[in-house]
């Protein structure tokens, strides 16, 4: 049986997002960032092409690991001037009916309280089609302005990330039962109290005593997200995430990055494909393989170097301004992201290392994953070999211009791997976690976040703790009275 493959396209709400410099390309509408408009008419766009979602980007900081300033970064348009990614959902979500929204946030400058209720509210608001791609931060600009030095150590980010999620699921899994909302008119109760429950979280990180604010939304926890690829990463992902997005480069380092995740959630104690995993790609199609290497060749003339290694230097952790374009990156320590560094030191077939030159010309069009040219035939093919050689379940789809790389991906590669039954003909009814892994709306019971719930082997319900004073202190308070 042909094994139907899952897409993402991959946005950001600003204008310079993988592909640096092809905001000059004439066709471009990355500028239109600002106007809603370019978010409902996209969502349309991608919902005629019957993509399974939208995932948006974010960071809360500036790339200034490059010259150890951000002015290369302000410069490029790259990745700044960026908004809030959550404020875009509502209104694409108004004009569609299935795709789903991923939205980034991390768990590293916010308190879990009051995002699991933006969380919840935008996950009634959808009628169950959002998700949360959880990030721990890599970028020291967002630590500074956040009050701290820079971020924390990679591992530890992670145990933090731990702590957060466990409070999460307790709100939204353990505080609220299914029928506590009773809206019962002829005894006036709107909630049955007895079935809200404080989580009386007490941990090395947050103290979170009391209830959720929302009632259960459709999919209660909204999709889980991930990205990180180091062992620590990958280890949190396996744990907690239902759509894991990598960004191998080559089939052969994605194909062990894939076995490893596979294994990994075999050791979480879930199913090995009860995520599914989608890789980085860019895809420049056209009418004829002839068409689209004219493309190809038309975008990287506006591509700027610059740009693409102010994006590696902050991924890596690694200011490449430092280095001449024919030096190789060595090994290095990176705080930021270890598996960047690993990939460009394995990229190259020949077994050589990758020189500064060799990553900046990779990421002028795309970022870090891979890059497909050719006709909706040649992609088409090039598709179902990575998926059938590396076992990965989908493409996170990166543009080199916005929305025209898109819709070029919708009028030419969908109807050809629709024919092979290569892409899914219809959506699956319900909710994007439904619609992604077939298991209903809900968290399955194998899943950590399950556990959580009331009833469940980690469910924290405790007595509703009286926050009336005591009689003494009571009286304590009332106002002298006049004699």
């Amino acid at each position: 049986m042909t094994r139907v493959i899952r897409f993402n396209a991959f946005d950001m709400n600003c204008v310079a997002h993988q592909s640096p410099g092809l905001w000059k390309h004439p066709e471009d509408q990355s500028w239109r960032y600002k106007d809603i408009r370019y978010w409902t008419e996209l969502a349309q766009l991608l919902e005629r092409g019957r993509f399974d979602g939208l995932f948006i980007a974010d960071v809360l900081g500036t790339y200034d690991v490059y010259g150890a300033s951000d002015e290369a970064a302000i410069r490029q348009g790259a990745q700044i001037p960026v908004n809030d990614p959550m404020l875009l959902v509502s209104a694409m979500a108004l004009v569609t009916e299935h795709l789903g929204f991923g939205i980034t946030t991390g768990t590293g400058f916010e308190h879990p309280y009051p995002f699991a209720r933006r969380m919840s509210t935008l996950d009634h608001l959808t009628n169950g089609r959002i998700g949360w791609n959880v990030v721990t931060g890599y970028l020291p600009a967002a630590a500074r302005n956040m009050g701290q030095t820079d971020q924390p150590a990679h591992d530890a980010r992670y145990d933090h990330a731990d702590e957060y999620l466990e409070v999460l699921y307790k709100l939204w899994e353990g505080s609220w039962e299914d029928d506590a909302v009773v809206r019962d008119r002829e005894k006036g109760i709107f909630t049955d109290p007895d079935k809200v429950h404080h989580i009386g979280h007490s941990g090395a990180h947050f103290s979170v005593p009391g209830v959720h604010l929302s009632e259960p939304s459709v999919q209660r926890t909204p999709v889980i997200y991930q990205a990180g690829a180091s062992p620590r990463g990958v280890r949190f992902a396996a744990e907690n995430a239902e759509a894991i997005f990598t960004g191998a480069p080559t089939k052969e380092i994605l194909r062990e990055t894939v076995s490893t995740i596979r294994r990994e959630l075999e050791l979480a104690g879930r199913d090995p494909y009860s995520a599914k995993i989608f890789n980085m790609t860019t895809i420049i199609t056209g009418a004829t393989d002839e068409e689209a290497h004219n493309k190809h060749l038309e975008y990287l003339a506006y591509g700027d170097p610059e740009g693409a290694l102010v994006f590696m230097s902050g991924w890596m952790g690694i200011d490449l301004a430092q280095y001449g374009l024919d030096e190789p990156i060595g090994n290095v320590d990176s705080n930021a992201i270890l598996s960047a560094v690993r990939a460009f030191q394995s990229a190259d077939p020949k077994g050589g290392e990758w020189t500064v030159g060799d990553i900046a010309e990779w990421g002028e069009i795309g970022g870090m994953g891979p890059r497909i040219v050719g006709s909706a035939e040649r992609v088409a093919d090039t598709l179902q070999e990575w998926v059938e050689e590396t076992d990965v379940d989908g493409f996170n789809l990166a543009y080199a211009i916005t929305p025209g790389s898109f819709a070029d991906f919708v009028e030419y590669v969908v109807p050809v791997l629709t024919e092979r039954g290569a892409y899914q003909t219809e959506y699956t009814p319900g909710s994007l976690r439904n619609k992604l892994t077939g298991v209903g709306d809900r968290l399955p019971a194998e899943h950590r976040g399950a556990s959580y719930r009331v009833g469940g082997p980690n469910s924290t319900v405790i007595d509703r703790p009286s926050t009336q004073p005591s009689s003494s202190a009571s009286q304590a308070a009332q106002p002298a009275r006049g004699r």
